[in-house]
C-alpha cells in the first residue's frame, strides 16, 4: 500500500507554499508561488487563491495524488474578510497589521474586554469584525485560513481555535464569550470554532476534480502562521521551546497549562492537547543590523570565542521601552561601555540577547509555564554558530535541530493529526 500523505498549505504575506508529508514527518514534495506573480495587490483574495492553486499544484505534481488523504491550511493571524453565504468576498480584507482607526468602535471593545483576551487593540480580529459587520450581504466574517479551507471544502463558516483567539474566542472555556455581543457585534457573523487538527469535512467534488484528488480527502482545521511555524520544528512536549532569532527576539514554549500575562504580552494558544505560550522582546536582529551589516556579522563572528564571557552586562535595545521579559515602558538600553574591538562589541551584544532569552524562558516559568527542557532555533540568527554557543552557555539545555522552518510543514503535521482522528493512519 502506498504511504498516505498529508498536505500543508501556508499562505503568508508574500506568497503561498504547499508541502506533502509522510506520517514519519518527511517532506516528499513542495510547491511555492509568490503573490506578485498574479497581481500587485496582496489584499486581493483572488490573488491569494491563485497563489494557493499554483503552490498546491506544484506539490501534487511530484507525488502520487491518490496517496493524499488530508489537507490543512495556515495563514496570517488577524487577517479577516467579510463573505456572503457562498463565500464570495464582499470587501477588501483587512490584513494582520491593518489598524481600525475608529475610536468609538475601539472604546466599545475596551469597555467590556477581559484583560487576558487576545482581542485587544486596533489590529485585533474583533475590531475588524466590527468594522465589517455593516457590509451589505454579509453572512460571515472569516479569517484568511478559513476562507482558503472553505474554498477547498466548498463550505464556509468554520475556523480554528488559534485563528479565533484575536477575534475574542476564549480558549479556556472553548467558546465565543458573551461579552463579545456587548461590543455591538452580531455574533451570528462569527464562524463555528473547532480544534486545530480536527477533521472538518471532505474536499468539495469540484476541487477534487480540479486538483486530481480523491473525494475522500479530508479538510482538517488549520492554525495561524506563527503556531504552524512552531509545530514545523518538531517541538511537541511540555517544556520544548522555540526561539525565533529574527528582527525581534521571540520565544515560544509548550506548556501543560495556559499562561496569560497581559502586561508582558503573553497569551496562550490551545494546540494538540497542550498550550503554546510566548512573548517577544524589543531586542533582536534589528538592533544588530543597526550597528553591523550582514557581512560584518559573519566576518566578526568568526573572531569570537564563545567560551570566554566578556563580563559586560548589555541589554541591547534601540530605544527605551521593553515589554518582555521586562515590562517597563521606560526601560533603558544598556550598550556601554562599548569595547574598542568590533568583534568584542558584537560578542557582548550576543551575550546580552542570550541573557534576555534566558530571562524570558525563566519569566514564562515564573508565570506558571513548564521549565525549559530543550530549545530549537529559527530565523536568520539561528545559523550563527558563535551566537548559538553563547546562547547554549546561558540556557544550559539541549539545543535540538528544527525539523523544518516552513509553516506549511506545521500545517501538514496538523493534517496528519486529522488523519489519525478519522482512523486513516
Amino acid at each position: 500500500m502506498d504511504t498516505p500523505l498529508a498536505i500543508g498549505i501556508d499562505l503568508g504575506t508574500s506568497g503561498a507554499r504547499a508541502v506533502a508529508m509522510t506520517p514519519s514527518f518527511d517532506i516528499v514534495a513542495q510547491g511555492v508561488a509568490r503573490l506578485t506573480e498574479f497581481g500587485p495587490d496582496p489584499r486581493d483574495p483572488a490573488i491569494w487563491w491563485k497563489a494557493v492553486e499554483r503552490a498546491l499544484g506544484a506539490a501534487l505534481a511530484g507525488i502520487d495524488r491518490a496517496s493524499v488523504h488530508a489537507i490543512a491550511v495556515d495563514a496570517t493571524s488577524g487577517t479577516l474578510l467579510p463573505v456572503s453565504g457562498d463565500g464570495e468576498p464582499l470587501a477588501t480584507p483587512l490584513m494582520y497589521n491593518d489598524r481600525v482607526e475608529d475610536d468609538r468602535l475601539l472604546a466599545r471593545i475596551r469597555a467590556v474586554i477581559p484583560a487576558e483576551s487576545g482581542a485587544h487593540g486596533a489590529t485585533s480580529g474583533l475590531a475588524k469584525a466590527l468594522r465589517f459587520q455593516s457590509v451589505s450581504g454579509i453572512a460571515k466574517v472569516l479569517h484568511q485560513a478559513d476562507w482558503i479551507a472553505g474554498r477547498l471544502a466548498g463550505h464556509f463558516g468554520t475556523t480554528d481555535e488559534n485563528n479565533a483567539l484575536k477575534t475574542g474566542y476564549d480558549p479556556v472555556e472553548r467558546l465565543w464569550p458573551e461579552w463579545i455581543a456587548a461590543t455591538g457585534l452580531d455574533t451570528n457573523l462569527l464562524p463555528r470554532v473547532v480544534a486545530p487538527g480536527a477533521p472538518v469535512e471532505t474536499i468539495a467534488p469540484a476541487m477534487a476534480e480540479a486538483f486530481g484528488l480523491g473525494e475522500e480527502v479530508v479538510i482538517v482545521a488549520g492554525t495561524t502562521d506563527g503556531c504552524a511555524s512552531f509545530l514545523a520544528t518538531g517541538a511537541d512536549q511540555p517544556g520544548d521551546g522555540v526561539t525565533a532569532l529574527g528582527s525581534t527576539l521571540t520565544l515560544k514554549l509548550l506548556c501543560d497549562r495556559p499562561i496569560f500575562a497581559p502586561d508582558y504580552g503573553v497569551y496562550s494558544h490551545r494546540i494538540n492537547g497542550m498550550w503554546l505560550a510566548g512573548g517577544a522582546s524589543n531586542s533582536g536582529g534589528k538592533v544588530l543590523s543597526h550597528f553591523f551589516s550582514a557581512d560584518e556579522i559573519v566576518r566578526l563572528s568568526a573572531r569570537i570565542d564563545p567560551t570566554v564571557p566578556t563580563g559586560l552586562d548589555f541589554y541591547p535595545l534601540l530605544e527605551p521601552g521593553e515589554r518582555f521579559p521586562v515590562f517597563d515602558p521606560a526601560f533603558a538600553p544598556r550598550l556601554t561601555p562599548r569595547p574598542k574591538d568590533d568583534a568584542d562589541f558584537l560578542k557582548v551584544m550576543f551575550e546580552g540577547m542570550a541573557a534576555i532569552e534566558r530571562l524570558g524562558f525563566a519569566r514564562l516559568a515564573e508565570l506558571g509555564a513548564d521549565p525549559l527542557r530543550s530549545v530549537r532555533s529559527v530565523g536568520g540568527g539561528a545559523a550563527n554558530p558563535q551566537w548559538n554557543a553563547i546562547r547554549q552557555r546561558e540556557l544550559q539545555v539541549p539545543f535540538l535541530p528544527a525539523q523544518s522552518t516552513e509553516a506549511a510543514a506545521g500545517a501538514a503535521r496538523l493534517a496528519l493529526g486529522g488523519l489519525q482522528a478519522v482512523g486513516d493512519l
